[in-house]
C-alpha cells in the first residue's frame, strides 16, 4: 500500500459550494472491501470484544470502546500479513466486530435485571438473545434513511471525535512514516499515562476540589463541588470536540453541579422526609447521592425534552428521508435500473429491502410478545400491538438523537433514553391492566430492544463517516453490523448467563457478594417502583424540560446542555480544556495553511491518545478478571489517591495538555 495514502483536505471542514468530497478509495471496482481475512477477523475481534466488554460492565458499570482498539489490531495485523489490507477492509472488521460494544451496551444494561427481578423463571437463552439482536437490526433500518444526512450534509460541521480518531489510527497506521511515527508515541503515551494513573492509581483518577482541605466549606456546606477527570483518552476527545461544543457541555455541568445540587441542599435541609427517588433525607446526603438521585433525573428530562425539539427541528430531514425511501421503492424500472448503476460510494440496501426487513421485525416482534412473553394474559393481542407500536415508534423517534450526540461529542445518554422508555412503557401497560411478574418483562425487554437499537445507531454512524472518509459502500457496512450482531448477542448472552450463575447481580443467600451492575439495578429498581406504586420524579423531569426549552430559545443547543447536565462534572470538565487547547494551536499563528498544519498534527496527536487511553482499559480490564479469578496481584496499587495524588492528577492532566500544544506548535512553515 502507497505511503503517500491521506485525507483530503476537505475532509474536516465544510465544503464550498459546488465541492465534492472524494474518498481515498474512490474506484468503482476492485476495490479490496469483504474478504475472508476481513470476515474472519472481525468475527474473533466481535468474540473477544463481547465477552470482555460484557463483563467488564457488570463488574465496574462502565462500557468499554471497541471501535478503537479494533482498528489498532486490524492495523498491526496487516503491517505482519503477507499482503497489507486495504483500508476498507479495515473497515468491513470494523463493522463486524464493533457489534460487540453495541450489544453489549444495549443488552448488559438492561437484561441481567431479569435475574434482580427475579423473574428468570420467564427466561431463557433466546429471550436474552434475541432481544439485543432484534434491537441491532432495528438501529440498523432506522439509520439508513438518514445515513446521507449525517455524513454527507453535514460534512464538516459535526465533529465527530471517535470517527476522527478511528480513521486517523486507520489511514495513518497503513500510510507510516514520520505521521504514523507521531500517532504511535501518542498511542504509547496515552496508554502509560492511563495505565499508571487509572491501573495503578499512581495519582487520583478525578482531580476534585472535596479532596482539598480549604474547600470544605464548599464541599460540605454548599455541596459545590469542581471535579475533573485526568486521563489522556478525554483530553484528546476534547481536543477533537472543539470550544463550541465543550462551552455548552460544560454549562450544563455547572449547572446541576453549582447551581442544583446546592439549591436542593439549601432546601433539603428543612425537609423531614424523602423526596423521591432519594431513599434517605437530603440533609444526610453529599453532593454526589443529591447529583445522582436529583440533578441526573432533571438531566434525563432535559435530554428527553431538547430531544423532542431537535427531532421537530429536524422533520424536514426526517420527512425528506421517508420520502426518498418510499420513493425508491416505487420508482419506474427505468430508474430502479439507473439506481442500480450509481457509484458503489452511495450504495445503501435497498430501500424495498429495508421496509420489507422492518415489516418482518414487526411480525416477528409482535408473535414473540404475544406468544411467549404474554402467554395467557387477557388482551394479549393488544397489548402486544401496543409494546411494538412502542418499541418502533420511540426507537424511530431516538435513534437520529443518539446518532446526532455521538457525531457531536462522542456520547449518547442511551441509559437516560432507556429509563424514559421504562417509564412511558411501564405507564402505558399499567393502564391496560398488565403488571406483576409478565408486566415487568415486558417493560424490560422493550426497553432492551430499544436500548440496543440506540447503541447501534450511535456506533453505526461514525463507521457511515470513516466509510464515507475512506471510501467503503455503505451497504457493506449495514450487512456487516447486522452479521455481526447474531455472534456478539450469542456471546453476550452466554456471558450474561454464565455470570448470573456464577456471581450473581443483587445480594442473595446463594450469592451474598455479587456484581456490582449498577444500570440493571437501576432499570429493575424504576420498574418496581412504577409497576407496584406508580411513582416517578415527573417534577424532576419537568424542571429538566423546563431547562432544555430555555436553552433552545436563547439559540443554544438543548441537547448538549442537558447532555452536560447528565453528565457527571468530571467528564465534560477535560473535555473543555481539550477544546481550549486545540483553539490554542488553532490560534498559534496568522498563517492559515501553517495553522491548519499544526492542527492536523494536534488531531492526530489527540486521536493517538485517544487509542491508547481506549485500548489500555481493554486489556487493564482483562487483568484484573484474572486477578480476580486467580487471586493473584498482576498490577501494583499505588494507593496515591490523597491529597498529594489529588494535586499531582491535576498537575499531570495539565502537564499532558501543554504538551499536545508544543507538540503541535512544533510544526514550521
Amino acid at each position: 500500500m502507497s505511503n503517500n495514502i491521506h485525507l483530503p483536505d476537505n475532509a474536516f471542514r465544510p465544503l464550498e459550494k459546488g465541492e465534492k468530497y472524494v474518498p481515498i478509495m474512490n474506484q468503482e471496482k476492485g476495490a479490496l472491501e469483504v474478504t475472508l481475512r476481513s470476515m474472519i477477523f472481525g468475527f474473533l475481534m466481535g468474540i473477544l470484544f463481547s465477552g470482555a466488554a460484557a463483563y467488564i460492565a457488570l463488574k465496574l458499570g462502565q462500557g468499554i470502546e471497541t471501535a478503537i482498539p479494533i482498528a489498532i489490531l486490524a492495523v498491526g495485523y496487516s503491517a505482519f500479513a503477507a499482503r497489507k489490507s486495504s483500508l476498507i477492509e479495515n473497515v468491513n472488521i470494523l463493522a463486524i466486530g464493533a457489534t460487540s460494544g453495541i450489544v453489549v451496551g444495549g443488552s448488559v444494561f438492561t437484561m441481567p435485571a431479569i435475574y434482580i427481578l427475579g423473574i428468570e423463571h420467564l427466561s431463557s437463552f433466546f429471550q436474552i438473545f434475541i432481544v439485543p439482536f432484534l434491537g441491532a437490526v432495528l438501529g440498523v433500518l432506522f439509520l439508513i434513511p438518514f445515513r446521507k444526512y449525517f455524513v454527507s450534509d453535514q460534512h464538516g460541521r459535526l465533529p465527530f471525535p471517535e470517527a476522527t480518531a478511528t480513521v486517523e489510527v486507520l489511514v495513518t497506521g497503513s500510510r507510516g512514516g514520520d505521521n504514523a511515527k507521531v500517532l504511535t508515541y501518542a498511542i504509547i503515551l496515552g496508554a502509560v499515562f492511563d495505565f499508571v494513573g487509572v491501573s495503578m492509581r499512581a495519582w487520583c483518577e478525578n482531580f476534585s476540589t472535596a479532596a482539598i482541605t480549604g474547600m470544605n466549606f464548599f464541599t460540605n456546606k454548599l455541596k459545590a463541588v469542581f471535579s475533573l477527570n485526568t486521563s489522556a483518552a478525554i483530553a484528546g476527545l476534547g481536543y477533537l470536540i472543539g470550544v463550541r461544543y465543550a462551552t455548552i457541555i460544560f454549562t450544563g455541568s455547572m449547572m446541576s453541579c453549582f447551581v442544583i445540587v446546592p439549591l436542593f441542599a439549601y432546601f433539603g435541609q428543612h425537609v423531614n422526609v424523602p423526596i423521591i427517588p432519594g431513599k434517605d433525607l437530603i440533609s444526610s446526603m453529599n453532593y454526589e447521592d443529591i447529583f445522582r438521585n436529583y440533578a441526573r433525573y432533571i438531566g434525563i428530562g432535559g435530554i428527553f425534552t431538547a430531544g423532542l425539539i431537535s427531532i421537530l427541528k429536524m422533520s424536514k430531514v426526517i420527512v425528506s428521508a421517508v420520502k426518498q425511501a418510499l420513493g425508491e421503492i416505487f420508482k419506474p424500472a427505468h430508474m430502479k435500473k439507473a439506481r442500480a448503476e450509481e457509484s458503489r460510494l452511495d450504495k445503501d440496501m435497498n430501500m424495498s429491502l429495508v421496509f420489507t426487513l422492518m415489516a418482518v421485525m414487526f411480525v416477528i416482534i409482535f408473535l414473540y410478545f404475544k406468544f411467549v412473553v404474554l402467554a395467557g394474559e387477557p388482551r394479549s393481542t393488544l397489548m402486544a400491538f401496543v409494546a411494538v407500536v412502542v418499541t418502533f415508534v420511540i426507537t424511530f423517534l431516538f435513534t437520529s438523537v443518539s446518532a446526532w450526540a455521538i457525531a457531536m461529542i462522542s456520547v449518547t445518554p442511551i441509559s437516560g433514553m432507556t429509563l424514559m422508555t421504562l417509564i412511558i412503557t411501564a405507564l402505558i401497560f399499567s393502564a391496560l391492566g398488565l403488571r406483576g411478574d409478565h408486566g415487568m418483562l415486558a417493560t424490560l425487554l422493550i426497553g432492551g430492544v430499544v436500548c440496543t437499537a440506540l447503541s447501534m445507531a450511535g456506533t453505526l454512524v461514525t463507521e457511515f463517516k470513516v466509510g464515507y472518509w475512506l471510501g467503503s459502500t455503505p451497504r457493506t457496512i449495514q450487512w456487516g453490523n447486522i452479521v455481526g450482531s447474531v455472534l456478539a448477542s450469542v456471546t453476550v448472552t452466554a456471558v450474561i448467563m454464565l455470570l448470573a450463575n456464577v456471581y450473581g447481580f443483587s445480594p442473595s443467600a446463594l450469592h451474598p457478594n455479587p456484581l456490582p451492575a449498577p444500570q440493571p439495578n437501576a432499570m429493575a429498581a424504576v420498574i418496581t417502583s412504577l409497576m407496584k406504586t406508580g411513582s416517578a420524579p415527573w417534577f424532576l423531569y419537568g424542571i429538566g424540560a423546563v431547562f432544555a426549552i430555555i436553552v433552545e430559545m436563547l439559540g443554544i443547543s438543548g441537547l448538549a446542555f442537558a447532555l452536560g447536565m447528565y453528565i457527571p462534572i468530571e467528564l465534560n470538565s477535560p473535555i473543555l480544556v481539550g477544546a481550549i487547547v486545540a483553539w490554542f494551536v488553532q490560534h498559534s499563528t496568522k498563517n492559515e495553511a501553517l495553522s491548519k498544519e499544526r492542527n492536523d498534527r494536534g488531531i492526530l496527536i489527540a486521536s493517538g491518545l485517544i487509542a491508547g487511553g481506549a485500548l489500555i482499559g481493554v486489556v487493564s480490564a482483562l487483568i484484573k478478571f484474572f486477578e480476580d479469578k486467580f487471586n493473584k496481584t498482576l498490577i501494583p496499587d499505588l494507593n496515591n489517591v490523597g491529597a498529594f495524588g489529588n494535586i499531582l492528577g491535576l498537575v499531570l492532566f495539565l502537564a499532558l495538555c501543554w504538551y499536545i500544544y508544543w507538540d503541535a506548535k512544533r510544526v514550521k512553515e
